[in-house]
């Protein structure tokens, strides 16, 4: 009785800790944006919506985040070293010379801003590149 009670309870000490564990995005804005001089392209996420603006005076189309795409972006955004967001090196430079727009991913959680050094757009971080991916595609929509 005792081996069974002791199983019991550290299965229940198990699933309650990995449920803890799921990313809490609920006040979570994660901002991707591209920038160059005739080019401006920026998504903003949060709760389950995504805006997207494709131009510097254009309004911002809104809408919701299906099911499936949110679960994506929240596996990949749990996997995120936030703290090392801003030492982030960019893998090419082609922004220095107009060969890319300058692509940049802001994070804001529990009220601190995570933000990364300008990269080009198209070739962000191997750490943020799944994310950054995910993000690109509402722009493509």
């Amino acid at each position: 009785m005792r081996i069974l009670s002791f199983l019991l309870l550290t299965i229940f000490i198990g699933t309650s800790c990995s449920s803890q564990k799921k990313t809490d995005m609920t006040s979570t804005e994660i901002e991707y944006s591209a920038v160059s001089r005739g080019f401006y392209k920026k998504v903003f996420v949060q709760n389950k919506s995504v805006s997207v603006t494709n131009g510097r005076n254009e309004k911002a189309v809104e809408s919701k985040i299906d099911q499936t795409k949110w679960n994506k972006i929240t596996a990949e955004f749990s996997k995120l070293n936030l703290e090392s967001i801003p030492t982030l090196k960019a893998p090419t430079e082609k922004r220095f010379h107009d060969g890319a727009a300058i692509g940049n991913l802001k994070v804001t959680t529990n009220g601190k801003t995570y933000e990364t050094q300008g990269f080009d757009n198209g070739f962000p971080p191997k750490e943020i590149e799944k994310l950054v991916n995910l993000l690109v595609d509402f722009i493509k929509e």
